[in-house]
């Protein structure tokens, strides 16, 4: 470990130097994320899951730009070309974008006008310059050098030049005063095609750089690259040059001032502007998209974690005009009982036969709920739906259809579901979406649930990566039934590889999990059973606490917690046995058990609630009998709809319409809002206004303040 780069991560990210030490060590064990946040608490100081892959992400990144310098600094020693001043910037670095910049000019080889300069050897020349001589003139300068003087003396400036840009100190305060002061100006080229004026807002565009926001970023950024727009930065030279002048020239009186003053004008138009500007735009886009990347990941955990609607059968519904509606009977564990096809929307429009076989499957299996897919002929099948089932105690929602149809063309769906075809396995998807999201949802590319914005604008291993951390840590919050688990979801298990999932998986066919312990039997060994016990569940299992998030390591601890608090497992759940346990003092038990408090409380929690789904928590769907219509909707009205997606700007809300209603931003909170995800998650389930309604374009705009 580097304990350079450790102090400093203490510094920034504002977190104790040993519990910097604990996460790296753990990792450095092989233990995971998930496992460290849960089960070693007493060794991070209770760090959560965001902060400990902060801590991991970082400090490789800080590893490998202190590997990069070393690098670039040996590269360009290798070319004899460098000197202590562009060593002294590379290490003044702080990001693998600044250390490009500066080995751009010494690439395949080549050599810069400074270097040039100084093989002519015209360094002393230039630090005599930079001294301010008072007496004599250029010519005494130059004389001893064999060469015309003009010569000398503009290779000499070319150095002067390259000291100056590589000057951490100007090259920094440079870059702050535009960032702060500068504006970002687009405008759209000439004869640039943009036939559905999607970047017409920036056709003629100018914001401040400092405040411009991460959605208009990205869009400038692809509107550039598409060459519809151009881009430049904007911001007061004529301010740079006199600031950088005023702290360069020492002495007025000096004939050397003139040379100087070239050679900074040509510093700034040659290497440290063109230079600065890309780093601004580089900051902005990393900036930006780690802000789209953030939007999406929350947008993705809390749809993972929506409320599963469990002990109901569900028909799945995925609409269609010519190939027909698709029905999936799904029993209360997701089991396929049924598929039919109907045609009630255009061009058959076979009305009453459609409702005929609905009215029979909805008799024949007792279906409880109607999951509409939010797709093509959505809003007509939801009519045709909300017609059918008055009269009935079944009730509809809509689901989103993001990554169904990837899901049902991959190989997995083809696996389980060989004779159907790709829209009858999106119906039973969609079905499934509504009984338990996370299982479902986990069969498919996070990237294609579509909770985000800008997602094909960023980068996208950082995206894929963000992602698949989010999942990974919404299953172990959750936990997984190993006896139902899919190799999907058990992917993202802690400590699980795809060789201990077959080898699970093959056990799991022949026999049903009992215990924690057989686990060890079916190819969870050492390291591997150490990192995933604890969020596998075996919710009827011999053991009662196999059904907790309680660590087998851990077992004795609560055996010890209950003999001391006078308890026994077999009261596990009843009023009394919670009542003692939330009395006790995890503080006072730590001590006379010799265990940590961490562990203690946790303990404590999960013994009076074994086996709790968390995401019981959460907003359940909103289920309607009816159908809306846009014509109905007048300003004033209150509706109660589900926040689908969140983005920088606001959110947009499913409302029963076939779009989404949105919630600008500045009609969050009759308070400032920094940030949607600040008031709103996706999942939620809100009451909202109408504000205005545009019938012809199929948009409403809402509120969540009563105005």
């Amino acid at each position: 470990m580097n304990k350079d780069i450790i102090d400093k991560l203490s510094t920034d990210l504002g977190i104790k130097v040993s519990q910097i030490e604990a996460v790296l060590s753990l990792l450095e064990e092989g233990a995971t994320i998930p496992f460290i946040a849960r089960y070693r608490k007493e060794r991070t100081g209770n760090l959560d899951e965001t902060e400990i892959k902060e801590i991991s992400d970082v400090y490789n990144y800080r590893i490998n730009l202190m590997e990069k310098k070393e690098n670039t600094i040996k590269l360009i020693d290798e070319k004899g070309l460098l000197t202590e001043d562009v060593k002294a910037a590379i290490l003044a670095c702080e990001k693998l974008v600044e250390v490009d910049e500066i080995y751009k000019p010494f690439k395949e080889g080549k050599k810069t006008k400074a270097s040039i300069a100084i093989e002519m050897g015209l360094e002393p020349l230039a630090k005599m310059l930079m001294s301010f001589p008072m007496r004599g003139d250029i010519h005494d300068l130059t004389k001893k050098y064999d060469m015309d003087e003009d010569v000398a003396v503009q290779n000499a400036e070319y150095i002067i030049s390259e000291w100056i840009a590589n000057n951490t100190y100007y090259k920094n305060s440079t870059k702050n005063y535009i960032f702060n002061t500068g504006s970002i100006v687009t405008k759209k080229k000439k004869d640039a095609k943009d036939e559905m004026a999607v970047y017409e807002m920036y056709y003629e565009f100018n914001d401040r750089i400092k405040f411009i926001k991460n959605y208009r970023v990205l869009a400038i950024n692809r509107g550039e690259k598409e060459k519809v727009l151009s881009v430049k930065l904007d911001y007061d030279g004529d301010e740079i040059y006199s600031y950088l002048r005023g702290k360069i020239i020492k002495k007025e009186d000096s004939f050397a001032v003139p040379y100087i003053e070239e050679a900074l004008k040509d510093s700034l138009k040659r290497l440290m502007l063109p230079s600065i500007e890309r780093l601004i735009r580089s900051d902005l886009t990393e900036a930006s998209e780690k802000t789209a990347i953030d939007t999406f990941s929350l947008n993705l955990e809390n749809m993972l974690m929506t409320s599963p609607i469990k002990g109901s059968r569900v028909l799945g519904f995925d609409p269609a005009f010519r190939t027909g509606c698709k029905l999936a009977v799904l029993d209360e564990n997701g089991k396929v009982l049924a598929i039919e096809v109907i045609y009630p929307n255009e061009p058959k429009k076979d009305f009453e036969g459609s409702k005929k076989k609905v009215l029979e499957l909805i008799d024949k299996y007792k279906i409880d709920l109607v999951a509409i897919g939010n797709g093509t002929a959505s809003r007509e099948s939801q009519e045709f739906v909300a017609e059918v089932i008055k009269g009935t105690n079944v009730k509809y929602t809509v689901v989103s259809e993001a990554g169904a149809s990837v899901y049902s063309a991959s190989k997995e769906a083809i696996k389980e579901f060989p004779d159907l075809t790709v829209e009858k396995r999106s119906a039973i998807s969609i079905g499934r979406r509504l009984q338990d999201p996370l299982s479902e949802l986990i069969k498919i590319d996070p990237k294609s649930i579509g909770v985000g914005e800008y997602q094909h604008d960023v980068n996208q291993k950082e995206l894929s990566g963000a992602l698949d951390f989010t999942v990974m840590k919404v299953v172990n919050e959750v936990g997984v039934n190993i006896n139902t688990a899919s190799p999907n979801i058990l992917g993202y298990v802690s400590g699980l590889t795809k060789t201990i999932i077959n080898k699970l998986m093959a056990y799991k066919s022949e026999h049903k999990i009992e215990s924690r312990e057989e686990l060890k039997k079916a190819g969870l060994k050492d390291m591997a059973y150490e990192q995933a016990i604890g969020f596998l569940r075996i919710p009827d299992g011999s053991n009662y606490l196999d059904r907790t998030r309680i660590h087998p390591e851990s077992y004795e601890v609560a055996h010890a917690i209950l003999k001391e608090l006078g308890l026994d497992l077999k009261d596990l759940g009843n009023s009394n046995f919670n009542d003692t346990l939330s009395k006790a003092n995890a503080r006072s038990l730590s001590e006379k058990i010799g265990s940590d408090e961490y562990t203690i409380k946790d303990i404590l929690e999960e013994l009076k609630h074994p086996g709790k789904d968390i995401r019981e928590e959460v907003n359940a769907p909103v289920f309607r009998s009816d159908v809306l219509d846009i014509k109905d909707l007048k300003p004033g009205m209150a509706l109660t709809g589900t926040v689908r997606n969140v983005t920088s700007f606001g959110a947009f809300v499913d409302i029963g319409l076939h779009d989404d209603g949105f919630v600008h931003i500045s009609k969050m909170s009759k308070n400032y809002v920094k940030s949607p995800s600040d008031v709103v998650s996706a999942g939620d389930v809100v009451e909202c206004y109408v504000i205005e309604v545009l019938a012809n374009k199929n948009k409403v705009s809402l509120s969540l303040v009563k105005e």
